[in-house]
């Protein structure tokens, strides 16, 4: 996508290229779809991003001929490969999504078990691999993929026809109630249910032939209903799949579901909430409104686009559709039929005219500039030491982007809320949605839910551990798992209830996580059962109790100066660690500039460098 230096200019070429989209020069794409098959000449005076609607899907495209040999049309009536070839016209400025390789719907008719006798699980991998090498044949430089579609496990069935027929996004099911089914998920390596969840081995399959044809491309996890009915649902799909080793770079949200906020705030939160659940870039994939009333379909745009568009871990949007009665539901057109526009489309004319330049984009998706990689931190700048204590509210300050290595997220922790239940201040500059409470020793954790992790880079001497928890669960489903590296150690702990509704009786648990070599390495707390809280880890080793080594720290801020590289004092802030306080440097937007600063204890005079890029 095409970068202006400055606003002046930005804003001479709005003024002066005539059939510019929209979004255009901006920090990401926003895109539409083919309209009934057709790419309309006004396609590029809007949108600089294109989805065929159905062009593209597996039962579009492949079909077998007399001898039961695979075929594949790729300019059907969808235009699959037109609408590739309108985004290949500007590279660059245009981009084109591929939807999508693996779908419980429209999948090839010869794949149903009601249609073809002859169908096995063996034949439908033959098929599956023949389609992933069929498209990565025609189309090998592909940028964004949707890998898997529809796959949520909700309601004794999945998102979409994989098995039975499914009810489909707001009530519209796409499913063949005819086909029977299919051998697709047994295909790509079943699905495997553990302590009651689904483990998605068949997406993990599917992402990781993806990346093996596709090296480069954005490989996408694409659904819908996550934002409100199985919002929790989605996320910890997401989770399982990146846990299992499934390459997925982003997380789709369909957005058919967006016109049941009641305003613009709750909309925000609930996709604040599924990104710190999640912490992988998301796209806006199906965004419409069906509202007959012009007046009422533009106010919920409105109070929706500028937060799509302002946030920086948001990639992308697509719109599903923009002339009114070609749409896949009623009233979601933004356009009349003559072509004339509805209230919501002018707004969005004026909108994007007004604040192109207030578009975020972090992800280097979509067009954005990608952040540099920054690797998590010790809270407290150097790695606390153990056998020791360590409390539950001093995990590591999170880094971003990804680690260029191993391409594991650099993400210190993940939790499903918007905001911090616990009203704690501790921590409310670089982790404010993390659930901490004054109370027990000083601060606990709570208020958590499964799926959500913390992690603490720890300096270990040699030894056989056993990590005593100091926790409390005033429910029958409170559990957690502990890991050293990204490894299981330890057995599942399943709390027993220390009070009925009540979380302030605590008690310790005892882990045996065993041999741990000297060094460093990151301790990892995963919430695998509701509603677990949590005070503080006492790492004993070789039998050694060693908690009163290290003085309890008083959670007190530290007073911490910050200067430019001319040594120019740019402002104080407070902070309850210099690991804190250089969090909040960066993610300050207050500073404008880029450059390296400096940050400095008033007390101590410990400093810490910071290099700023916007």
């Amino acid at each position: 996508m095409k970068k202006y230096i400055t606003i002046a200019i930005a804003g001479l070429a709005a003024a002066t290229i005539s059939h510019a989209a929209l979004a255009d020069g901006g920090a990401k794409f926003l895109g539409n779809i083919t309209t009934k098959g057709d790419i309309r000449s006004d396609m590029g005076t809007y949108w600089n991003q294109i989805t065929a609607e159905n062009g593209c899907k597996w039962g579009s495209i492949h079909s077998l001929d007399a001898q039961g040999k695979s075929q594949f049309a790729w300019d059907n009536y969808d235009k699959c490969e037109g609408a590739y070839n309108w985004a290949k016209e500007k590279p660059g400025e245009r981009f084109f999504k591929f939807h999508a390789l693996v779908w419980g719907s429209q999948y090839p008719s010869f794949l149903c078990k009601a249609k073809n006798s002859s169908i096995t699980v063996e034949k439908t991998k033959q098929y599956i691999t023949e389609w992933f090498d069929a498209v990565a044949a025609k189309f090998p430089d592909l940028e964004y993929i949707d890998v898997v579609n529809e796959a949520i496990w909700s309601g004794n069935n999945y998102h979409s026809g994989y098995k039975l027929p499914a009810t489909g996004a707001e009530g519209v099911s796409t499913d063949d109630a005819a086909c029977g089914g299919s051998y697709i998920i047994e295909a790509l390596g079943g699905d495997d249910v553990v302590n009651g969840k689904h483990q998605y081995n068949f997406i993990t399959t599917a992402f990781k032939m993806a990346r093996e044809r596709w090296p480069k491309a954005v490989l996408i996890y694409n659904d819908y209903n996550t934002l409100h009915w199985q919002k929790d649902e989605g996320i910890e799909l997401v989770q399982t799949i990146l846990k299992n080793g499934a390459p997925v770079d982003a997380y789709g949200q369909q957005a058919h579901d967006a016109g049941d906020f009641p305003d613009a705030e709750s909309f925000k939160n609930v996709l604040t909430e599924v990104y710190n659940g999640v912490k992988i870039p998301l796209f806006i994939t199906e965004y419409d409104i069906g509202e007959a009333d012009d007046n009422k379909q533009k106010n919920i745009i409105a109070n929706q686009i500028p937060f799509l568009w302002e946030t920086e871990w948001i990639a992308g949007i697509t719109i599903w559709g923009y002339i009114n009665g070609s749409t896949w539901r009623q009233n979601t057109g933004i356009m009349n039929s003559d072509g004339s526009d509805r209230a919501s489309m002018k707004w969005l004319k004026e909108y994007f005219a007004a604040n192109l330049d207030k578009g975020q984009n972090t992800t280097g998706m979509g067009g954005g500039v990608p952040v540099d990689p920054v690797a998590q931190q010790p809270f407290h700048e150097v790695a606390m030491t153990v056998p020791g204590k360590v409390e539950v509210e001093d995990f590591d300050i999170s880094g971003k982007g990804k680690d260029p290595e191993t391409g594991a997220s650099n993400a210190s922790y993940s939790d499903k809320s918007s905001e911090n239940a616990g009203k704690s201040t501790y921590r409310s500059n670089d982790a404010p949605s993390v659930d901490l409470y004054d109370e027990g020793t000083g601060v606990v954790l709570g208020m958590t839910q499964a799926g959500e992790y913390l992690e603490y880079t720890l300096d270990f001497a040699e030894g056989d551990y056993e990590v005593v928890v100091n926790a409390s669960s005033g429910n029958a489903t409170s559990a957690f798992q502990l890991y050293i590296d990204d490894k299981k150690v330890g057995d599942e702990v399943k709390m027993e209830q220390t009070g009925e509704g009540d979380w302030s009786n605590y008690v310790d648990v005892a882990v045996k996580i065993g041999k741990v070599s000297a060094g460093k390495h990151v301790f990892k707390l995963e919430i695998t059962g509701d509603y677990v809280n949590i005070d503080y880890f006492n790492f004993k080793a070789d039998g050694v109790d060693a908690v009163l080594a290290r003085p309890a720290m008083k959670k007190v801020r530290a007073d911490y100066d910050v200067f430019d590289m001319q040594g120019v004092f740019v402002g104080r802030l407070s902070a309850y660690s210099i690991g804190e306080a250089v969090s909040i440097v960066k993610n300050s937007k207050t500073i404008k500039a880029n450059g390296i600063f400096h940050v400095r204890a008033v007390k101590s005079n410990v400093s810490r460098t910071v290099r700023i890029t916007r």
